[in-house]
């Protein structure tokens, strides 16, 4: 089955490496300037001529609190009257993106994140939901796939009501650990009770689906205490699960230099509390999809997995991948076609760009051939474990083992040493390297460096 995963301590420590996630191929440490609004227009023009589907990403910058592990662009502020500047660049940016698509390209993925999309009051998240539907395509069906990220601390049974009345019907709640003295420990106190009521009004007012957030590495974690936060999770049965690995990265993220070093978690605890997770979860009935997410067997990712048309991009695992995405706001990123571009991160950057009527994008990359075949190989393995070399052949009329012929060393030593099985036909990634996926996505990514590799991640 494609969730099996078999836990080898020894190729993990091998094979823990820092590396992209790869929710896009090339990655975003790529994009430079000479990617502009001029690009993105065009590449719209392409979009509306090929009558693409749609999926819309709107960032939502504002938090009233900092969490200190957060990675995230975030505006923290206790102002509330914030937001009203914000959403009015924002619609000005939703207008002049709006008119360069067809009214026939439908838009069937929608997504709030953030931030904290509920810091928005009621009469806010009308405005904008209006202002979206004025300038683009959404279903009134409840066909689309339209979530939003959910702070339980900012929501209450009459917001889920509202969402619900809205359009949403996917809910994403961060909890990250359910240990006081964790929560004090990163400055997001967040009781159970809390997280409990939204998920049972999403489920009375019929949400089609609930994931929850979880992050381990937390200062003061213990692999008992997360165990203690999984169970209590996994009673509210939420159909998709992110289990994060917590990177210490103070040097790149402010607000991360609050945390004691002292108080991290050893190694060795992480890795206790990553397998304990996986192993509690498969108990559970949950699947693994990939890159610490997890799903029930009748969730629509573990279902495009099994039927292998499964995708990843900027959403993360998807099921919309044959869709154009469009970032809207602050620092938000779009994919259409073959471009990457994104939205100044600079909050008065962006709100001053759009009040002179000039477009946000700031930088992004136009994909070449090269990236396209690279970026097709990742993707198979990322999402399916496995890659067929004559499907990559055919589409792209190469001679595999000939055009990634520095990489065949890498993979020869890989299959000795149980991560993958590599023969003439493909790569099969074991059940043992399932959780090390990326280190072998890695071999086929031309841009890395010493210098690049320093700015991500490690693979667990």
């Amino acid at each position: 089955m494609l969730d099996v995963i078999r836990w080898d301590s020894d190729l993990i420590r091998r094979y823990d490496l820092a590396g992209p996630r790869y929710t896009s191929y090339p990655t975003a440490v790529q994009f430079d300037t000479r990617t502009g609004a001029f690009d993105l227009l065009h590449a719209l023009r392409d979009s509306r001529k090929a009558h693409r589907p749609l999926s819309l990403y709107v960032h939502i910058p504002f938090c009233a609190n900092i969490c200190y592990y957060c990675a995230c662009n975030k505006v923290i502020t206790k102002d509330r009257s914030r937001a009203q500047a914000y959403l009015q660049r924002l619609g000005n940016e939703i207008e002049m993106l709006g008119c360069h698509l067809a009214p026939d390209q439908v838009v069937e993925q929608l997504h709030l994140g953030g931030g904290t999309p509920t810091f928005l009051n009621h009469d806010e998240l009308r405005q904008l939901m209006t202002r979206l539907r004025a300038n683009f395509h959404l279903l009134d069906d409840d066909s689309g796939d339209y979530g939003i990220e959910i702070d339980p601390r900012e929501a209450d049974w009459s917001s889920m009501g509202l969402l619900r009345e809205l359009g949403f019907n996917r809910v994403s709640l961060g909890v990250q650990d359910l240990d006081p003295a964790v929560q004090r420990a990163v400055n997001r106190l967040q009781s159970l009770e809390q997280t409990r009521a939204i998920v049972e009004a999403a489920r009375t007012l019929q949400f089609r689906s609930v994931n929850i957030d979880l992050i381990y590495g937390l200062p003061l974690q213990t692999p008992q205490g997360f165990a203690r936060t999984v169970d209590e999770i996994i009673a509210l049965q939420p159909d998709r699960l992110s289990v994060f690995n917590y990177a210490h990265l103070p040097e790149r993220f402010m607000p991360q230099r609050r945390i004691e070093q002292h108080d991290l978690p050893a190694p060795e605890q992480k890795l206790h509390m990553l397998q304990g997770t996986i192993e509690q979860l498969t108990r559970a009935g949950y699947r693994y999809i990939g890159m610490d997410h997890f799903a029930l067997p009748d969730d629509e990712l573990a279902i495009a997995q099994e039927e292998g048309t499964l995708q990843r991009n900027f959403q993360g695992y998807t099921t919309h991948g044959h869709c154009d995405l469009l970032g809207l706001g602050v620092s938000a990123i779009s994919q259409i076609g073959d471009l990457y571009c994104q939205n100044s991160s600079d909050l008065n950057d962006y709100q001053t760009l759009l009040a002179s009527d000039q477009l946000a994008t700031k930088r992004g990359l136009v994909c070449h051939e090269d990236d396209r075949i690279r970026q097709a190989v990742i993707q198979q393995l990322i999402c399916h474990f496995e890659l067929d070399f004559s499907q990559i052949e055919a589409a792209f009329m190469i001679e595999f083992r000939g055009y990634f012929s520095e990489a065949w060393p890498r993979l020869v030593e890989m299959h000795h040493d149980g991560l993958i099985v590599l023969d003439d036909r493909g790569i099969r990634v074991l059940p043992a390297g399932r959780l090390l996926v990326r280190a072998v996505c890695m071999l086929f990514d031309r841009y890395l460096s010493p210098q690049t590799i320093q700015r991500f991640s490690r693979v667990i």
